[in-house]
């Protein structure tokens, strides 16, 4: 397989405070590669690494195969457009001079492409508008917009739907979605919104207190989420003598809800339930979210 990002026993110190310890990562050319972690699990920190911003305290990365330690690297970065924290732009400049500036700061020969990058990221229509009156939205894509000036195929966007109306969160995943699939842009996101991040990444890394937990795969992390039965009863010790018996693995969520991780026969679970006094008032079938799966992974929590 060929990454576009790879990093070895990777490590930044920030006086005593270790933010990354040892972290080893794999980005796949063409993916969306998805970074969950707590608040201050080093995110951000590998991200700076990684678009240039910082350098790190032990370890390496490479870029497209090019340690970051190569004098090569800094061509190498070229490819790469990035969002870090919070956009940045100018706030008394329309979208297109904002454009222009960016293309200066790389040497671009001309301003041609400037009007294809507004349209791409929906800010054709902005015309003499300032920047300090455009929507967080707005100003999202328009950081974005300054990222892939240059034509990068490596894009890194840190938290792009921090702050946004629904509107705005569906703006940017149709726009990150759009440009992964038909420019073949590959794409590093971090996210605290697991459930916008579940509708984009086919790739994830799980990172806690500074290292990389696990790896996965969008499809290996759909077949190793848990599905079972919630079912809703008048009495879950019951419920637990009964599933016992049946041999069933199950988890009790309160004093009338349980889990069961099985295949359950309802027939048979009503006449048991029934022999113990007890009603069964609803069954669905559930799935294991990204989020829950996250919280199995490296203990509870708020990210």
């Amino acid at each position: 397989m060929e990454y576009a990002v790879t990093t070895s026993a990777l490590g930044k110190q920030y006086g005593d405070f270790q933010a990354l310890k040892g972290l080893s990562m794999h980005i796949p050319k063409g993916a969306i590669y998805g970074i969950v972690g707590k608040n201050g699990a080093g995110k951000t920190t590998l991200i700076r690494l990684l678009a240039g911003l910082q350098r790190p305290s032990s370890g390496e990365y490479m870029l497209y195969g090019v340690p970051h330690t190569s004098k090569e690297i800094g061509k190498v970065r070229r490819r790469m457009g990035a969002v870090v924290e919070a956009p940045s732009v100018y706030q008394d400049m329309t979208a297109a001079d904002n454009l222009k500036q960016q293309y200066r700061i790389l040497g671009l020969p001309s301003f041609e492409g400037i009007t294809e990058l507004l349209a791409l990221v929906g800010l054709s229509d902005t015309g003499k508008k300032k920047v300090k009156n455009f929507s967080l939205g707005m100003r999202q894509r328009l950081g974005i917009a300054i990222a892939l000036a240059g034509d990068p195929d490596f894009l890194v966007l840190d938290e792009p739907a921090n702050g946004l109306d629904p509107q705005g969160i569906v703006e940017i995943r149709e726009l990150i979605l759009k440009l992964n699939r038909e420019r073949q842009i590959t794409v590093l996101l971090s996210s605290h919104i697991l459930d916008e991040l579940s509708r984009l990444a086919t790739h994830y890394g799980f990172i806690d207190k500074g290292r990389m937990v696990k790896e996965i795969s969008a499809e290996e992390l759909e077949a190793a989420c848990r599905k079972c039965t919630r079912v809703e009863v008048t009495d879950t010790k019951a419920l637990s003598r009964v599933l016992e018996t049946m041999g069933m693995e199950y988890e009790i969520r309160s004093e009338r809800e349980a889990d069961i991780f099985a295949k359950v026969n309802v027939t048979k679970l009503v006449f048991a339930l029934r022999a113990e006094g007890c009603d069964l008032l609803d069954i669905t079938k559930r799935e294991e979210s990204l989020e829950s799966y996250y919280i199995n992974l490296v203990g509870g929590g708020r990210k």
